[in-house]
């Protein structure tokens, strides 16, 4: 039985991990759930795997919980805060952490579930944008995994194999394109409800903001560059609608090599928590005559404006990609809120990364202050446009 703690347990990736937990049988325990603020499926989710630790957001939702707890007679013990997070990161008996919180709050529970000696299934790729050199530097000098979740690092992980690395020609990562690619539309028209509307993946309100802007295949870029080791001017985006084909990889030889299946993140979800054994997968099975064709188109960088400016930031390097990111983070959130327009997400970017002056770095404080910054800086832009 492989001990686990899940970081964003009610969240898209959260629950569909505990939803294939539950269909195992006594191959997963559940040692620890950290959640936001939905206290009442937090109950649920202890009712149903008993952790010994919980944590959520404030200190009010943790006594009400632990509360709860003592009630029913549960011994499970509660937290809350960045500390709630880090704690559930570091249970000694776990052995490996589904992290999968959203943003930068991912970063210093991750840093801890490495130093503690954890392995980590990874679907929080801001932490990799924000410190991607650092994560990997301390996995290695732990011999802990970093597995990665999100399916298009998933397919590529499973086509390298133990291919050696410098036998790799490029990176062909693949996009749904989101509800806009082949639009007309003004930007500045697009309501959430439109960019909410996502064509093929099921996954959280972030990420969905981020498919349509396709800024989330910026940070994969970033984030497979860090993972593979491979230069972002070797790595390509491709417009995928039917997203069967969830990213591929050139050998120097010619040979492309691709993984494929259904669009259901229950399958590299599964994969990263039983690595290296493949199990059963409850997902619906591929039949590629019925999906009959199979597209790809390269995006266009001008229009969505947000794959281009993460790549510039990519090359810029250093503290930039992290005040990209924030900077992303702020401006998506507003756009959430019905607070500022579409098309303004990557204007709010872009003028808080021309005030940035990137520093290369290892000190994991320093990036955090640059993405405090960002913040700061992106709410001021935020309220001069209002």
């Amino acid at each position: 039985m492989k001990n686990i703690s899940i970081l964003g347990s009610t969240g898209s990736i959260g629950t569909q991990a505990l939803d294939f937990i539950a269909k195992t049988k006594n191959e997963f325990k559940v040692c620890g759930l950290a959640a936001g603020t939905n206290i009442e499926l937090v109950k649920k989710q202890i009712v149903k795997f008993k952790p010994s630790m919980v944590s959520v957001s404030n200190k009010e939702d943790s006594e009400i919980i632990q509360k709860w707890c003592n009630n029913k007679k549960y011994k499970t013990k509660v937290f809350f805060g960045k500390e709630g997070l880090i704690k559930i990161a570091t249970i000694k008996e776990v052995e490996t952490v589904l992290s999968s919180v959203v943003g930068a709050v991912g970063l210093e529970p991750l840093l801890a579930a490495i130093d503690s000696g954890k392995n980590v299934a990874l679907a929080n790729k801001e932490s990799l944008v924000m410190a991607g050199s650092i994560i990997m530097e301390r996995a290695k000098e732990k011999n802990v995994a970093i597995l990665p979740v999100d399916s298009e690092h998933s397919a590529i992980f499973q086509c390298i194999g133990k291919e050696n690395k410098k036998s790799i020609k490029r990176l062909l990562i693949t996009a749904s394109g989101g509800p806009f690619y082949k639009s007309n539309k003004n930007f500045s028209d697009i309501t959430v409800e439109d960019a909410l509307a996502h064509p093929t993946w099921k996954m959280g309100r972030k990420i969905t903001i981020d498919s349509a802007t396709l800024m989330n295949k910026g940070l994969e870029a970033i984030e497979a560059s860090v993972l593979f080791g491979v230069p972002m001017d070797k790595i390509d985006i491709l417009i995928h609608p039917q997203s069967i084909v969830h990213s591929m990889v050139e050998f120097n030889d010619g040979c492309v090599m691709a993984q494929l299946s259904n669009p259901d993140m229950t399958l590299p979800i599964q994969y990263a928590l039983s690595y290296p054994d493949r199990k059963n997968c409850y997902i619906k099975r591929l039949d590629l005559a019925q999906v009959a064709k199979l597209e790809f188109f390269y995006p266009d960088f001008k229009k969505f404006q947000c794959l281009n400016i993460a790549y510039n930031c990519a090359k810029i390097g250093g503290t930039m990609p992290a005040v990209m990111s924030a900077a992303n983070e702020v401006a998506v959130r507003y756009f959430l809120d019905g607070k500022i327009k579409f098309n303004m997400i990557p204007k709010i970017v872009e003028t808080v990364i021309k005030k940035h002056k990137a520093v290369k770095t290892k000190d994991i404080n320093k990036i955090v202050e640059a993405d405090k910054r960002a913040r700061i800086a992106a709410e001021s832009a935020i309220l001069k446009i209002r």
